[in-house]
């Protein structure tokens, strides 16, 4: 397939897709797109802005994958007792492409975010650990294996800690590596959309 990988990251729904696919990657953050790139460098990665990339080229792919920022949506902005966090407007770019990919795009697509601390307003496909997704995919909701307890009220986990239960080693003098693992997707959930794809179109992974 031909997979466009939003607001990408470092790549952890993409770490256990494989080599067969035509996969492009945007990210806005260029330090970021180089740690992508040096994990995938068959991928093409683009340094860009997401939201707009997926308006200008969203007929081009046969899958696409979006994880809008998320910090606006968290939980997190009310139940972190220790450091409160400055109130924020939630992003609607995460509703945008909702209903943008819902009344315009043929492909397979999904939408990925935290649970948030409101009731969204478009109800999700599936709950996939402690994620919305919302997808023109048929998903069951599915927890997974993450090696750590999640804790919304202590969510300081250590970059070893979290490098080891994401199986994802940064390159050495990468700044802001927690925070950049911490915002990753679990490479099982990645893996677990495309398998729903692949049965659907009678593939095996």
């Amino acid at each position: 397939m031909k997979i466009l990988n939003l607001y990408a990251g470092i790549g952890g729904n993409r770490k256990l897709w494989g080599d067969e696919h035509e996969i492009t990657a945007v990210e806005h953050e260029q330090y970021i797109a180089d740690v992508y790139k040096q994990f995938y460098p068959n991928d093409t990665v683009v340094v860009a802005d997401a939201h707009q990339y997926l308006l200008d080229h969203y007929k081009e792919f046969d899958f696409i994958w979006s994880s809008p920022p998320c910090p606006s949506h968290s939980r997190i902005r009310l139940t972190h007792k220790t450091k409160p966090t400055k109130p924020v407007f939630p992003d609607m770019k995460l509703y945008e492409e909702i209903i943008f990919l819902r009344h315009f795009c043929d492909t397979k697509w999904l939408v990925e975010n935290v649970i948030p601390y409101y009731r969204p307003l478009i109800a999700p496909t599936a709950t996939l650990d402690r994620h919305y997704v919302w997808s023109n995919i048929d998903i069951e909701d599915r927890e997974f294996e993450r090696g750590y307890t999640i804790d919304l009220t202590r969510q300081r986990k250590s970059t070893d800690i979290l490098s080891a239960a994401y199986g994802i080693e940064l390159p050495v003098g990468t700044k802001n590596q927690r925070k950049l693992l911490r915002n990753a997707v679990l490479p099982e959930m990645g893996l677990y959309v495309l398998e729903q794809i692949n049965a659907k179109q009678g593939v095996l992974v």
